[in-house]
This record gives structure tokens, sequence and C-alpha cells, in this order.
């Protein structure tokens, strides 16, 4: 990446990365949270080119105070969605990339990872809507024997109302509408639905 390259740094910017990789997708879709929606910010799409994934870690360093940044010693992310932008994330700041799996439902370390007693841990996410996943992530790290000091993602879609119990440093926020089973609009209701997340049903 060169000195003049530009890294996004505004909402329009990163709209922009989605928008121009066909990342920005509508229909009607059934969240990894369980809630429903007309949008959808397939991540793995804007990721899917190295040199904008490097841009986007970039920008989402950029967006960590360096006190922080100081105090990290891994990065760890969930499966599937936070793997590629966590290691972009890791080779910004020169440190390894972990990632957490639940095949059986729960998050947990596998293929020989392991993270050192008391290792402070950044956690790094694609997409944040409930921050259900994002929690279940922090609990593993320390059942792991890590401590998260922190959490950063692409996109906040809770607009900055999410709770994850650490301090949260999204790139950007997107407010577009979820929904819960029993209250999704009948125009969207119409759609048929798809399911790109990773959780498991």
């Amino acid at each position: 990446m060169t000195s003049n390259e530009t890294i996004p740094s505004t909402l329009d910017d990163v709209l922009a990365e989605f928008r121009n990789s066909g990342a920005l997708l509508e229909g009607h879709f059934k969240l990894s949270s369980g809630r429903h929606s007309g949008h959808y910010l397939q991540c793995a799409r804007v990721l899917m080119n190295p040199h904008r994934a490097g841009r986007l870690a970039q920008a989402v360093v950029n967006a960590i105070p360096d006190d922080v940044i100081a105090q990290v010693d891994v990065v760890v992310s969930p499966a599937m969605g936070g793997i590629i932008i966590g290691h972009e994330v890791a080779r910004v700041l020169r440190k390894d990339a972990l990632f957490l799996e639940r095949p059986d439902g729960v998050f947990h370390l596998r293929r020989g990872f392991a993270l050192e007693p008391g290792a402070k841990v950044l956690m790094v996410e694609d997409v944040v809507t409930t921050g259900l996943s994002s929690r279940e992530a922090i609990a593993a790290v320390g059942k792991e024997g890590g401590e998260v000091i922190a959490e950063c993602s692409l996109i906040d879609r809770s607009m900055g109302s999410v709770d994850l119990g650490v301090p949260f440093y999204p790139l950007a926020a997107f407010d577009f509408p979820t929904y819960a089973e029993d209250e999704i609009p009948e125009e969207l209701a119409r759609v048929a639905v798809t399911k790109p997340g990773s959780r498991k049903e």
C-alpha cells in the first residue's frame, strides 16, 4: 500500500466501498441474529479483493485509540465472517490472527490455536447487529485464558446501541431497519427469505 493511498475515513467512503464491490444487497434476509432485514452487507464480497481488504483494515485500525492498540497481544475473530477482516487487521498491527469456530454451536479455538494465559485480545468482527455472536466470542476467549480488551468491526448495525461489555470501535454505522419474526412488514414478508449468515439454525 503506497503512502498516498486513499484510506476510507467517512461513512460515505465506506458505503462507496460496499456499493462499488456489489456488497450492499437488497432483498429479504434473515440475519445471524435471527432478525430480518431488507438489506444485507455482504462483507465477504467487499473483502474478496485483498487490496481493498487491506485498505479497510487500515481504516478500522485508524479508528481505534492508540492506547488500546498498544495493549494488543493477539487478534481473534469469530468464524466465518470475521476471519478475513481479522487477518487483515492483524497484518496492520503485526500480530497473530486466530479465529474461533462453533461446529457444535459453541465458540472455541481449534486447529492448534491457543492463547497465552492473560493474553490481551482485540476481537475483530465484520458486522455487529445485536452483539450476540460477539458476546459469545468474547466469553469464549475468556474460557480459553485470554482477555478481550476491545472489539472493532467494519460495520455497526446497532447505530451505537449495542453493549458488548468491552469498548467497541466500529469503522462505520449503517441504520438499516431490522425486524423480529413477528413484526416483519408485509412488503418484506412477500419476498423470499435468504439466510446469508453463518449461525446454525
